[in-house]
């Protein structure tokens, strides 16, 4: 939200939450119905403006994943800062705008008789669309887009836009309503001189729409992969085509590279950032970076994939639970699995830092179903193996197993991998072992004697050689509890464990 907002903020729907989808039903509707009882006389046109909307959909979810992807490896990243839980709130309503081109589509094409039953393809009409973009479009753009960063407009309406300082693909169309206005109007020009002079297509149309979509996910993607031989080939193509790094600085500096998608405007006025070629170089030479911990994980249900942050942020900031849409998306979680049993190595889920600590989480990409299967042990252990020895190439510190990941019966607790790579440097835990580690940094300084009572536990176990290998004598009050920790703890500090038949007195 803007921090004084003006009128036309919200978009008209906001109340209807979820179900704001409902509104398209009219229009689809008579669209399919008129496209099947029509004949010779049926409109691609009309048909084909829901498929645009999923398409568009599509596109921008694939940008997001890829994003998030890469954000979180850290190579040729652009601005090297966490993204806040207010920000993703604020994005998760990205396809306002979608529904919103969607009408107006249907709307022209209804009134506006050039706007239906285009033909498939003409060259003059792309002609003038590209003519017509990189003239009127972008000029008029870059004029209102300055005119946003005056303080009245900044305050009501731009400013909702520029609290993401870290962007991301589906920062570029978080605007308030009366934005999207404007911006429809604007892209509008192209299209409405090729419907006026009857030279549109619906290959036009469509290309110029993804177009607009590409590159304003791309402008935002805060990482750089626009490579240097692009602009090497062509060297004009720098004042045709922005970059993510060009774009970001917009986001930082603010004062600077107003252009939509061609900086050409921004170097005839003079508000091109000094520094835009540099962080474009830098961002470009920028390598991955490492972690101090890693977290390997795994996948569980077939559901599961959509907890994952790469994908459908509203449904990984929920619990995981059964839902009807879910199994109508068989088809993608049905791809998923495919894609998840073909890829053979762990992929990076998303990445975390603390102060100084830099976390990342990395998934084994196998469900909870072929940790159940005898005959995928092997594979499965060697994936964990293979992300071990790579943790370690990487200097990363620790390296903690998630819950099937640490089975006994797998790789008894994550042991096998020690003995066989014995000059590991990277420290290998459980969750047993985290949870021994917080008992051990409980236990109050000065203490020299514990007494272990009830189960031996995994925890307890583990508890009690850390303690006798610190010089705290445990004592224990079952012989075969203390002849299985005398067998696990050094020769040197066996005298530290005591066992003995007095079971003391509880007091108070």
């Amino acid at each position: 939200m803007a921090s004084t907002p003006g009128i036309l903020t919200d978009w008209p729907w906001k109340h209807l939450g979820s179900y704001k989808y409902a509104i398209l039903v009219p229009p689809v509707a008579r669209s399919i119905y008129q496209f099947a009882t029509k004949g010779e006389e049926k409109d691609l046109t009309n048909f084909f403006i829901f498929p645009v909307m999923i398409w568009r959909m599509i596109h921008n979810q694939i940008w997001i994943s890829l994003s998030r992807y890469r954000t979180s490896k850290g190579n040729n990243r652009i601005v090297d800062k966490n993204i806040e839980f207010e920000q993703v709130d604020r994005e998760r309503n990205w396809d306002d705008q979608i529904i919103f081109n969607g009408l107006l589509m249907y709307l022209f094409n209804w009134i506006m008789k050039n706007a239906s039953h285009m033909c498939m393809w003409r060259l003059d009409g792309a002609i003038l669309v590209v003519l017509m973009h990189a003239g009127p479009v972008e000029f008029l753009y870059y004029w209102f887009h300055r005119a946003l960063h005056h303080h009245y407009l900044y305050s009501r309406y731009h400013s909702h836009h520029h609290s993401s300082i870290v962007t991301e693909p589906i920062t570029s169309v978080i605007h308030p309503f009366g934005e999207h206005l404007v911006y429809s109007l604007l892209f509008a020009i192209p299209m409405l001189s090729a419907v006026y002079t009857g030279t549109i297509s619906i290959i036009t149309m469509v290309g110029y729409i993804t177009y607009i979509d590409f590159m304003n996910n791309m402008g935002h993607c805060n990482f750089e992969l626009i490579p240097k031989w692009v602009f090497m080939v062509f060297p004009p193509l720098k004042y045709l085509m922005y970059t993510p790094s060009f774009h970001s600085l917009h986001h930082t500096c603010f004062r600077t590279n107003y252009s939509l998608f061609m900086p050409f405007y921004d170097y005839i006025y003079g508000t091109t950032d000094e520094s835009s070629d540099t962080l474009y170089n830098t961002s470009l030479q920028k390598q991955e970076a490492f972690p101090n911990v890693v977290h390997l994980t795994h996948l569980t249900t077939p559901q599961s994939v959509y907890q994952l942050r790469l994908g459908f942020a509203s449904l990984a900031s929920r619990p995981l639970t059964s839902k009807w849409y879910l199994w109508m998306m068989w088809p993608i979680t049905l791809w998923s699995m495919i894609l998840t049993w073909v890829y053979g190595r762990t992929f990076i889920v998303e990445r975390n830092t603390f102060k100084k600590l830099n976390l990342h989480t990395w998934a084994v990409p196998r469900y909870n179903i072929h940790y159940s299967l005898q005959w995928q042990r092997v594979a499965i252990n060697n994936l964990i193996e293979e992300a071990i020895l790579e943790a370690d190439e990487k200097g990363v510190k620790v390296l903690s197993l998630g819950l099937l990941n640490q089975a006994k019966e797998l790789n008894k607790n994550g042991e096998i991998y020690t003995e066989k790579n014995p000059k590991l440097k990277v420290k290998i835990v459980d969750g047993s072992s985290l949870a021994a580690a917080v008992v051990l940094n409980s236990i109050p300084k000065g203490t020299t004697q514990v007494l272990l009572r009830g189960k031996l536990s995994k925890v307890a176990y583990t508890v009690a050689v850390s303690l006798c290998h610190k010089n705290i004598q445990v004592v224990t009050l079952k012989a075969d509890e203390y002849n299985m920790l005398k067998e696990a703890i050094a020769p040197e500090y066996r005298d530290n464990l005591i066992h003995s038949k007095i079971v003391p007195k509880r007091y108070g």
